[in-house]
């Protein structure tokens, strides 16, 4: 009698339990719901209408004909696109990325030393990456004018020059690149951060004993246990790259002047678009998003980072 009582009572908390984990469960989704409809609505849902419209001839007023790889194939041919907009953007993402990178990198090493006053400049290198993207290029015009305050330093230490560092082909891309280096290692530094934080220090104390050096220590133990922080911080630092506009509208306007210097891929896109070329311009996207897939997986290749599909 006892028995079946005991069997009756388990056989009562597991379905209660059951229950109460469905319970949260149906909570959880309600809490994942409107996300995941937004991102099904504004990110797959874009991505395949933009697929479709690129095989169109499709203005403002919609689709005028169909027209196959005729888009594909007008944008290949685009000289602009090929000698300008795809070098930009490549060049930019192989110089800006590694740089991002390792000031990030050397930033978290910094701060995360303890030293005084670590709070502030926490905030300090994190500032540039909060501050408006639009208001930093207007005021990096400013200052590389030929009066402006960088030529005037190069003026202090003996280098004359009137160069107008974001008007000219030859400085315009490398300017702005330093720029983006400046205004998004902040971001880089947390990523790095966080993960700097998660390192056990008896890791550090070990080495230590066994007679290695704070060089030793970094190499062998810091930047191989960072891996993981690697890759994400490359992913976003390449997606960020590649999608470049705002530096390059405001600093060299809709045309990317001077000579096209500043025309990058999404400038590219949005000359389109604003000329009403909306299936023109689907195509300079579809292509940019599988540019952007093919890096993602080799930066997963090369992290170590295996897709589990």
């Amino acid at each position: 009698m006892s028995a079946s009582v005991t069997g009756a009572r388990g056989r009562d908390f597991r379905g209660s339990l059951r229950t109460e984990r469905g319970h949260e469960a149906v909570v959880g989704l309600a809490f994942i719901a409107i996300p995941m409809v937004l991102f099904l609505v504004l990110q797959i849902f874009a991505i395949g209408y933009a697929f479709v419209i690129s095989f169109f001839d499709w203005g403002i007023r919609g689709a005028r004909e169909f027209v196959g790889l005729a888009n594909y194939q007008e944008l290949l041919a685009d000289r602009v696109f090929i000698t300008k907009a795809i070098p930009n953007t490549l060049f930019l993402t192989a110089v800006v990325v590694p740089a991002q990178m390792a000031l990030g990198l050397a930033l978290a090493v910094i701060v995360n030393q303890g030293i005084r006053g670590q709070t502030f400049f926490r905030a300090a290198f994190f500032f540039p990456s909060i501050a408006s993207s639009a208001a930093i290029v207007v005021l990096f015009t400013f200052l590389t004018q030929p009066q402006g305050l960088i030529n005037t330093v190069l003026g202090f230490f003996g280098i004359e020059s009137n160069t107008n560092w974001t008007n000219e082909p030859g400085t315009a891309l490398p300017s702005i690149m330093a720029l983006l280096v400046w205004t998004t290692s902040g971001t880089m530094m947390l990523f790095y951060l966080a993960a700097l934080q998660g390192i056990s220090h008896e890791l550090y104390e070990a080495a230590a004993i066994d007679g290695a050096n704070w060089w030793s220590a970094f190499w062998k133990i810091t930047f191989p246990l960072l891996q993981p922080a690697h890759f994400f911080v490359a992913v976003v630092s390449v997606i960020g790259a590649l999608q470049m506009f705002d530096a390059a509208f405001i600093a060299g306007g809709k045309d990317g002047s001077p000579a096209n210097s500043l025309t990058t891929m999404v400038l590219f896109l949005y000359q389109s678009w604003s000329g009403f070329e909306f299936g023109f311009a689907a195509a300079v996207g579809i292509v940019l998003l599988v540019l952007l897939m093919s890096l993602t997986l080799i930066q997963r290749r090369f992290f170590g980072q295996t897709p589990s599909w």
